[in-house]
């Protein structure tokens, strides 16, 4: 570059935009959120923006604790991780292809069962039945459940069980985590993995699904 090119370029400011200001979360989670090849770094995009809300100011004030997002969320006021949260609400990149899981075919299709059905006589509700029927997730906080890897299903769903994770009481995903099995848990993760990205990547509306269990962080 010549010097006066060079010169050109000086005193250039990056532009004031929330696509600019995210790009700290882009290595990790994709520039629009789409999430990357990294098992455990999730899809963001298009999740309701009370839920990402939610878990920032919950990775800011350590009640989840993954030391990255912790550090780089120390500082930053409310009003501006509720930028971010609507920022990623509102994008909408293609969803990745599903993996075909290595896990025998009847595994498989219990899965499908407790994502779609459920299992009422271990009282486990259907995620169908929070996550809406094309798992996109329900407003204003929770969250969709396609798109993401089979290992960073399993990891949250684990961390709810044992309370490495945890919500407003009453915590419904720590009861139904509770009450899932091991083989319940990789095949749920499994069979989402290895789900195709919705038709229609948008939240259902709030009071559209009356939640099977009480939920804190989700009221009725």
């Amino acid at each position: 570059m010549s010097m006066a090119r060079a010169e050109d370029h000086v005193g250039e400011r990056a532009p004031d935009t929330m696509q600019a200001r995210v790009l700290g979360c882009a290595a990790c989670h994709g520039g629009h959120g789409e999430g990357t090849n990294n098992d455990y770094f999730p899809r963001l995009a298009g999740k309701p923006a009370g839920y990402l809300y939610n878990q920032l100011i919950a990775f800011r004030d350590g009640q989840r604790q993954y030391p990255p997002m912790n550090y780089l969320l120390a500082y930053l006021p409310d009003a501006y991780l509720r930028k971010i949260a609507d920022y990623f609400a509102a994008q909408r990149p293609p969803y990745p292809p599903p993996l075909t899981p290595a896990i025998p075919a009847a595994l498989l299709a219990r899965g499908a069962q407790l994502v779609k059905s459920g299992d009422p006589a271990n009282d486990i509700p259907a995620c169908a039945a929070c996550h809406g029927a094309a798992l996109t997730g329900r407003e204003p906080g929770i969250p969709g459940l396609l798109g993401l890897h089979a290992e960073y299903v399993s990891a949250q769903l684990g961390a709810w069980r044992y309370g490495t994770r945890k919500s407003v009481a009453p915590d419904c995903m720590h009861t139904v985590a509770s009450r899932l099995s091991n083989d319940d848990i990789t095949a749920v993760a499994a069979w989402l993995a290895a789900s195709p990205g919705p038709a229609n990547p948008a939240p259902v509306a709030r009071g559209s699904l009356k939640l099977p269990l009480a939920c804190g962080s989700e009221p009725q």
